[in-house]
């Protein structure tokens, strides 16, 4: 895949829409300098093609109709030693739209195109400048919200899952070349590797790829950050508890049951990680159409949520509607909370624990938080207990296993499902040695587990797989 991508010449603005104080047009392409220099005049005289890479030169800027656009800072980095790899011209003006809107005009007018989104890094990864986990890691970085998905984007985008996937490649290959060398000289009886040397090179690889996909759950989040659901029945604070953790009156808190009627969505900042904060209608026998559509809204939510925080008043006792609740989603992916503990009391803990207890089959996920801990007392109206509740969700979730930026760690399920299928090919590669099956077999399954690796990297690929992956990139990038 490491070829050029054409002869044409893109460009597009590469910074957001809007005023600001700086704007740029990028352009990339082998005619990149050649089509700059139409429009842009550096004012020490020197034409385009022979100012010096890497420097910023003050330049006049004109339009198509050849009247001048702005005073700019233009920067020229020629190829190989570009962002893309191909050359590579800057305009850096003032940030005004039309400015650089008429800019692209100009270029248009001279044989470039509009950049597709994300073709300026595809461009980077065709011609060998980034390698598939690093373009990805490219949009991650700019998506990045907390300080932890950052690391974890710079990480990557640094190569450390690159190379330990690289690594792994090499040893394969190292092996598969020992063993098709036996298979080449078999009628001079000459064995370059035992096959009990092959299954301990394939144990060690297993582990290395159990150990990489292990780190996905966690990658994830930290990447996307935690889906939780606030859920319950009207009326028990599940807004109050929305607004007091995004500390701001988000949601309408109203003591009229139903309020709330669609799903209202919002992101907070928890201690460094990303958490995805839906407040769903209250659950409950809709009395209209509006409400009765809110509620189905809502249970389309609690499919896809990582984390349920079921609120219940504790200064009522458990009614119907708790029971049900509690019953279905009590045990899974859920924290209970007690709210209004501002005011008396009227819970009995042991009748939440019967419920919740009712359903022995259900999977508990959050096998490192204590049962009993999973039931916090909280007072979204005062703040008290939420401070706790935020530990509890960082706790449940993240384990401390991962050194963000240390090791390598999957953060993409493209990344982990070719993992996977590496780890079947070698378990594969393992049982038919165990079989007594011949080398060819054996090296088959090794060949597989090659391109498995290399689907990750960008090695081995597919223009679909590519649309995919460049198609949430902004244009200019």
């Amino acid at each position: 895949m490491n070829e050029a991508t054409g002869e044409d010449t893109i460009c597009a603005i590469a910074t957001p829409p809007g005023e600001g104080g700086v704007g740029i047009v990028r352009i990339s392409g082998d005619q990149a300098i050649r089509i700059a220099a139409k429009y842009v005049h550096p004012k020490n005289h020197t034409p385009l093609e022979k100012l010096s890479n890497y420097r910023l030169y003050l330049s006049d800027v004109f339009s198509k109709e050849n009247f001048p656009l702005d005073e700019a800072l233009v920067v020229i980095m020629r190829g190989p030693h570009s962002y893309t790899g191909e050359d590579v011209v800057e305009i850096q003006t003032h940030g005004g739209p039309f400015i650089m809107q008429k800019i692209c005009d100009a270029l248009i007018q001279q044989e470039a195109r509009i950049a597709e989104p994300g073709e300026f890094t595809k461009r980077a990864f065709l011609n060998g400048r980034l390698d598939l986990i690093q373009a990805e890691a490219v949009l991650d970085t700019i998506q990045a919200a907390t300080t932890s998905s950052l690391c974890s984007a710079q990480g990557l985008l640094r190569g450390t899952l690159s190379r330990e996937v690289e690594e792994l490649k090499d040893e394969l290959i190292r092996n598969l070349a020992h063993l098709e060398a036996g298979m080449d000289f078999v009628e001079e009886d000459i064995s370059f590797i035992q096959n009990e040397q092959l299954e301990c090179v394939f144990k060690e690889i297993q582990a290395k790829l159990q150990h990489m996909i292990d780190t996905f759950e966690e990658g994830r989040m930290i990447r996307e950050g935690i889906k939780a659901a606030i859920i319950g029945r009207p009326n028990v604070g599940k807004s109050s508890l929305l607004n007091v953790l995004l500390k701001t009156d988000r949601a309408i808190v109203s003591s009229v049951p139903g309020t709330t009627r669609d799903v209202i969505d919002e992101y907070v900042n928890l201690s460094g990680f990303r958490m995805r904060l839906i407040d769903t209608a209250g659950l409950r026998k809709a009395e209209n159409l509006i409400e009765e559509e809110g509620v189905r809204r809502t249970r389309e939510v609690l499919k896809e949520a990582d984390l349920l925080l079921l609120v219940l008043d504790s200064s009522e006792e458990l009614t119907g509607e708790d029971r049900i609740l509690l019953k279905e989603h009590g045990q899974d992916r859920c924290l209970i909370l007690l709210n209004k503990n501002d005011l008396p009391f009227k819970m009995e803990m042991q009748e939440i624990f019967d419920v919740v207890s009712s359903k022995p089959e259900k999977i508990e996920k959050f096998e490192s938080i204590d049962k009993a801990d999973k039931i916090l007392k909280i007072s979204a109206k005062s703040g008290k207990g939420v401070g706790l509740l935020k530990e509890t969700i960082r706790k449940c979730f993240f384990k401390g296993n991962l050194e963000i930026g240390q090791g390598p760690i999957v953060t993409h399920l493209r990344h982990k499902a070719a993992l996977a299928k590496a780890q079947e090919s070698i378990l594969q590669a393992q049982t038919s040695i165990q079989a007594g099956m011949d080398g060819e077999c054996i090296a088959f399954d090794m060949r597989a587990a090659l391109d498995s690796l290399g689907e990750i990297t960008g090695a081995v690929c597919t223009e679909d797989i590519l649309d995919r992956i460049f198609r949430d990139f902004c244009i200019g990038k």
